[in-house]
């Protein structure tokens, strides 16, 4: 018997922070961030198999035929998902997994009869409350206007969808999200569930 990983599903608006969060809790060792597939181009200094598995939409569509993906779905006009393969192998090594995805994506997780995912789910929302947002993206630098005016009105979707998580991250500095986001990770660290070799 060993303990089961944790999975924590990460939502929030483009610019909301939740990639920084993730990587930095992956990259101090308090879990391992799932990376995504995406058919959207990569931003200067983005690196395959790091930051995204890049892939061709006829690649992606071949997965999604195949039934590999935990989520996919489509954001921003690109396409992204999950191996469901991938996530599942790291929990039943007792691997603490984040997931950075959008609320459809989280949608799909949260329905998902894998048994393994059903108890190891948990999921946060990052809200940033909309003028702090539309600064956020602003001060990137990565976006077109109309990209901009876009996420915004995406964001605003989004956050009509706060009620269905099960717990609220709202944002104010790095440093205090960051806090919160690893206080979150231990506590879910308390309700690890034990699991046989057959699970």
């Amino acid at each position: 018997m060993h303990s089961l990983g944790s999975l924590l599903v990460v939502s929030g608006p483009s610019g909301s922070g939740k990639t920084t969060l993730c990587r930095r809790a992956a990259d101090q060792g308090l879990c391992q961030y799932s990376i995504s597939c995406t058919t959207r181009q990569p931003r200067p200094g983005e690196r395959q198999d790091f930051d995204y598995h890049f892939l061709t939409v006829q690649e992606f569509e071949s997965r999604v035929a195949a039934g590999e993906f935990l989520e996919h779905a489509t954001v921003h006009g690109n396409q992204y998902g999950t191996l469901q393969a991938d996530v599942v192998t790291l929990l039943l090594q007792g691997i603490d997994v984040v997931m950075d995805i959008d609320v459809q994506g989280a949608s799909f997780v949260r329905t998902c009869n894998n048994p393994v995912i059903q108890r190891a789910y948990a999921d946060v929302f990052i809200h940033v409350p909309m003028g702090e947002l539309e600064s956020r993206l602003r001060s990137r630098h990565t976006d077109a206007e109309e990209t901009i005016r876009l996420r915004l009105h995406n964001a605003a979707q989004e956050n009509a969808c706060m009620s269905h998580y099960q717990f609220i991250l709202t944002s104010s500095d790095r440093e205090s999200d960051y806090s919160s986001f690893t206080s979150l990770l231990a506590a879910l660290k308390l309700r690890a569930s034990l699991i046989g070799d057959n699970c």
